[in-house]
């Protein structure tokens, strides 16, 4: 995730007036995301801010830990407040009563793409998976849409793909083998994988960000699956890689509190200012990913806007969040099993 030089930290006027009549107690709250340069980015874009004006200490902590979360709150003893999470798992964990339902007194959630909000969480950022390919490999013949990943002919070479059973990888198959964006769901698991068999000989797997990048500027792997934010990241860096949006997939990280949070006060306040129009546009700029807040656009650097997902929804497929809420831990399962084979 691209980091820039240069970050505005103007805040809201709300965001003033929201310190100024604070009268909680909590001195401090706990921040848990998932490390990186995505947590640099929202500690430089949200959190150092917000401790200024509302005089919060904000501790860093992570990563994310799902079953960390899960046990803390079981056993009442919960030292995070403010935790970043897979979309997915925001519903899950609301669900289950995991987490504390949100203030929109002071969140304001008619301002938020209403794709990225619920009763217990609120978008951290929105990203999409896109097809980005390595120039050197393929020269002149650009891929334009999942279906290049399944022709090894026209595209030789490995192929990157997200390793974890999320969603993403099953819907770019059903996608490629002629399944309409509007009829994935619910997704036809038998199909998925018989298509992903075609290459999984081809297939070489990234868990993480960083991983993805090696893998395709190196041209270990001719195109695949990426985060835009690290493809954008590599030719911003002069890599010679390229991408299509064709078919991007949408995903997003919602911010939650866990139930029984100590400083719930807070950590209210805190996401108000990171999902303002403001602090997701200081932390698009910082990161090349996309605002939840409907007003941010107007606030993004003039030469990232093209090379985000806001410019691109016209070919865009978002995931079903509540899909995978209520059937990921099945397919996980599944996917777990098909990969040993």
């Amino acid at each position: 995730m691209l980091l820039s030089k240069r970050v505005t930290a103007v805040l809201s006027a709300s965001l003033l007036t929201l310190a100024c009549q604070a009268t909680q107690a909590a001195d401090s709250l706990n921040f848990v995301s998932w490390g990186g340069s995505t947590q640099d980015a929202q500690k430089q874009a949200w959190a150092e801010p917000f401790a200024k004006a509302a005089n919060i200490k904000v501790v860093q902590d992570g990563p994310t830990d799902y079953g960390k979360l899960k046990a803390m709150v079981e056993s009442g003893n919960v030292q995070w407040d403010v935790v970043d999470v897979e979309a997915d798992f925001a519903l899950r964990a609301a669900s289950e009563g995991l987490l504390e339902p949100l203030d929109f007194s002071a969140i304001q959630r008619e301002r938020i793409d209403p794709r990225f909000v619920s009763d217990h969480g609120v978008g951290s950022f929105f990203f999409s998976f896109v097809l980005g390919y390595n120039e050197g490999k393929l020269g002149a013949n650009k891929p334009v849409d999942w279906t290049a990943l399944f022709d090894t002919k026209a595209y030789p070479g490995k192929r990157a793909l997200y390793k974890w059973p999320s969603p993403g990888v099953l819907e770019l198959a059903l996608l490629a083998d002629g399944v309409p964006a509007d009829q994935l769901y619910p997704l036809d698991l038998e199909r998925a994988f018989k298509k992903l068999d075609t290459i999984k000989k081809d297939i070489v797997w990234w868990g993480g960000g960083a991983q993805s990048q090696q893998l395709l500027a190196s041209g270990e792997a001719a195109l695949g699956q990426f985060w835009n934010g690290r493809v954008h990241a590599l030719q911003q860096d002069g890599a010679p890689v390229g991408v299509s949006w064709k078919q991007n997939l949408v995903m997003a990280d919602f911010l939650v509190i866990p139930k029984g949070a100590k400083n719930k006060d807070a950590a209210m306040k805190f996401l108000a200012n990171a999902s303002s129009a403001r602090g997701q546009a200081d932390f698009a700029n910082l990161t090349a990913y996309a605002p939840v807040n409907l007003d941010s656009v107007g606030l993004l650097k003039p030469e990232l806007a093209p090379n985000l997902p806001t410019a691109h929804a016209q070919d865009q497929v978002t995931l079903d969040f509540a899909y995978w809420a209520k059937n990921g831990q099945a397919i996980a399962a599944r996917w777990n099993e098909w990969l040993v084979k």
